[in-house]
């Protein structure tokens, strides 16, 4: 353990999801700033402080019965406004016709049945395709993701993880397919960021070990954190929702891969927007002073806990709970920490810790144990440490 002072990154992206503002406007959502002042989304987002946004793709959402949005011509849409405000832009490629995340990766309906061969060209080409669009519209993405929490691979059941392998083998189905997504994307843009994109920072030390020798390309490791508010604050080894362990596996992956780390998803329950402040403004204090992580995305802020797709009815799904806008369509203090201000001190002395030492037990200053969520000096493994 060792207690630098560091300063926080100027390059550091604090970026935003909003994909499904088109599909909100269309229902005749308006947005406004804090002031009360009806604003393009986009250009609100730059105002709030944001410098970059994030769009997902889908290939063919209409077939599949959600409706045309997130495809290409609505992606395109969405980039032509972003750009026109000067945003950095993120395109998340699902390769399916809805959400793809750990435990779903649907084979979009025009694909179906194709072999893992076929679906190669299939990925090759709806990359290229949209890739194409934004360049032929003067738009670079920064960034692009191959793939939304692969964490068990994608497209399945052909490119699944197969976990009842040991080793790299298990890998090369997903490999083959990502390598593809990661080889189209670099012959439109050779310049962007590819990322792979897992769910939870827990996983990311142990999947990029096996992804990377089982020779998946990747230059950018992507993770979602999606910090609760029984455990956002906690040192406890198996808190997987806590900022502070979130840090250290942004940290430890940074070390072991010597790849950027971005955190692609965050976000916290709307209802509480005083305590999601104080959630975000931890997350960014904690990260921006990490030397290679490279920024922060909140998903779909501009939701308020109410609305949702027409689709989420047809499925019997309830609105998605962890925006940052109010039910008057204005931002709330949630999304404050992503203004230019993102760290409460300029110069702050953050503590590093090595893994081995989070699942060891700390005492405070006059030996008794530390609580959960004790915040002040710790000894640790006979060391002394500050804990925030």
């Amino acid at each position: 353990m060792c207690l630098l002072p560091v300063r926080a990154q100027s390059d550091f992206a604090r970026g935003a999801d909003i994909s499904w503002c088109t599909e909100m406007e269309a229902g005749g959502r308006l947005f406004y700033n804090s002031s009360g002042e009806q604003r393009d989304i986009f250009a609100l987002m730059k105002e709030i402080g944001m410098t970059a946004i994030r769009l997902r793709v889908w290939v063919n959402p209409a077939q599949f019965g959600y409706g045309a949005w997130c495809d290409k011509t609505d992606v395109l849409n969405k980039a032509r406004r972003a750009h026109a405000q000067g945003l950095d832009l993120m395109i998340d490629f699902h390769y399916s016709d809805f959400f793809a995340d750990p435990g779903t990766q649907t084979i979009p309906v025009n694909w179906q049945g194709y072999t893992t061969e076929q679906l190669k060209t299939a990925v090759a080409l709806h990359t290229k395709e949209v890739l194409q669009a934004l360049k032929t519209e003067g738009i670079s993405p920064k960034w692009v993701q191959v793939g939304n929490e692969t964490n068990c691979g994608m497209l399945f059941p052909n490119g699944a993880i197969d976990f009842e392998q040991y080793g790299t083998d298990r890998f090369s189905a997903y490999v083959s397919l990502s390598n593809t997504g990661y080889d189209a994307i670099k012959e439109v843009f050779p310049q962007a960021q590819v990322i792979v994109h897992l769910g939870g920072t827990e996983n990311a030390q142990w999947f990029f070990s096996d992804f990377i020798a089982a020779g998946g390309k990747v230059d950018m490791i992507g993770l979602s954190h999606y910090p609760t508010a029984s455990e956002w604050n906690s040192p406890a080894s198996g808190a997987t929702h806590s900022n502070i362990n979130a840090a250290q596996y942004v940290q430890d992956a940074i070390q072991q891969f010597g790849l950027p780390v971005m955190i692609c998803e965050t976000g916290f329950d709307v209802s509480r927007p005083t305590l999601a402040k104080q959630v975000m403004q931890d997350l960014f204090d904690r990260l921006t002073v990490i030397p290679r992580c490279a920024g922060i995305f909140y998903w779909e802020p501009e939701t308020d806990g109410y609305w949702k797709p027409a689709y989420y009815t047809t499925v019997d799904w309830h609105a998605y709970g962890m925006g940052a806008f109010s039910t008057t369509g204005r931002p709330t203090a949630a999304l404050d920490p992503f203004g230019t201000q993102t760290i409460t001190t300029d110069l702050i002395e953050k503590e590093i810790i090595p893994s081995s030492l989070l699942t060891s037990p700390a005492y405070t200053i006059i030996g008794q144990p530390a609580p959960n969520g004790y915040k002040g000096i710790v000894i640790q493994n006979g060391k002394k440490m500050i804990q925030r």
